[in-house]
């Protein structure tokens, strides 16, 4: 709950949602007129139109919805308060990697979606040799593989499709990877500060990390070194949506 509420503070400043991913994820939810959104954060990717119940366990979180949100139930994944196929649909945006049991809060949202659970994840596997972890902050590799396991999480949801969600050069949610053709983002604290990997890094990495890319953005060496990711518009770094479909 520490690091909920620690990247929480100002959270809502940097995250918001995309539109692109934002179509991507409810062409998932296609027949879904009420939704649970489990880790909902600030309410980012909350269809309006929809019935959506938030579920978020984290008071920072829940302070910086905006008003006319969904309305939110303080709770965990693992334990939804909800009764059985009481949703049309349930969803988790960028979300699972926080949760203390994953297996269990997959189970959940099963239990409580009649059509459909959606997942938008990481696979940081098809990430590896993105530039941010590879050149400035490679620790981050190590820490989210473990809490990032695609491929068991895929199993434990029972998994009928995976789709990769490609990531505008100009991405509006401000999340880990997003800001891959405008390196200089990293190097505000506000927009770090709403990425959880910065709280799970040790202070010492951060810093050296930040110091490598500064000098290399004042020499050019970035631009050299990552010339081909500049006339790109939209990548592929392993973010994905992953689907699960009633039978």
């Amino acid at each position: 709950m520490a690091l909920y509420d620690s990247i929480g503070k100002t959270y809502a400043v940097t995250r918001r949602p995309d539109p692109r991913i934002e179509a991507l994820l409810w062409r998932q939810l296609d027949g879904c007129e009420s939704v649970v959104n489990v880790g909902a954060g600030s309410g980012n990717y909350e269809a309006r139109g929809r019935v959506v119940v938030a579920v978020e366990p984290s008071r920072a979180m829940i302070r910086q919805r905006s008003p006319g949100s969904a309305a939110t139930v303080m709770a965990v994944a693992e334990h939804l308060p909800l009764a059985d196929k009481s949703f049309d649909g349930a969803m988790s945006v960028l979300s699972t990697h926080h949760w203390h049991d994953r297996a269990t809060g997959l189970l959940e949202l099963k239990r409580v979606a009649r059509k459909a659970v959606v997942i938008l994840t990481h696979s940081p596997d098809d990430a590896a040799d993105m530039w941010v972890l590879r050149d400035y902050f490679p620790g981050a590799a190590g820490l989210d593989r473990p809490i990032m396991d695609f491929d068991g999480l895929c199993r434990d949801l029972g998994a009928t499709s995976a789709t990769p969600v490609p990531v505008p050069w100009d991405c509006v949610d401000g999340f880990f990877l997003a800001f891959w053709r405008r390196p200089e983002a990293y190097l505000d604290p506000t927009v770090r500060s709403g990425m959880s990997i910065f709280k799970r890094l040790s202070a010492e990495e951060v810093e050296a990390g930040l110091a490598r890319l500064r000098d290399d953005l004042d020499s050019g060496a970035w631009a050299s070194r990552n010339a081909e990711l500049l006339h790109l518009d939209a990548i592929d770094i392993g973010y994905r949506i992953v689907s699960w479909r009633a039978p």
